[in-house]
């Protein structure tokens, strides 16, 4: 699962590039919780809760069903 969690974030990753932020895999639980940290712009970025919960996890819940949760660190 965490080879397939990694290939869904490498291709957001452009998108959160683009704004000057990335997002790096932490690590993948065996009950599919994500645990990623935010870099760049991401980092700290009020907006950062919404890219995570609205934009990465919507997408990597709808690439690898098993993924339960995304947690930032």
């Amino acid at each position: 699962m965490r080879d397939r969690v990694q290939t869904a974030l490498n291709q957001i990753r452009p998108t959160l590039q683009r704004d000057g932020g990335d997002v790096v895999l932490v690590d993948v639980t065996e009950d599919g919780i994500v645990k990623v940290q935010l870099t760049g712009a991401c980092k700290g970025c009020p907006m950062s809760q919404i890219t995570l919960k609205q934009g990465i996890e919507k997408y990597l819940k709808s690439e690898v069903p098993e993924v339960v949760s995304v947690e930032a660190i």
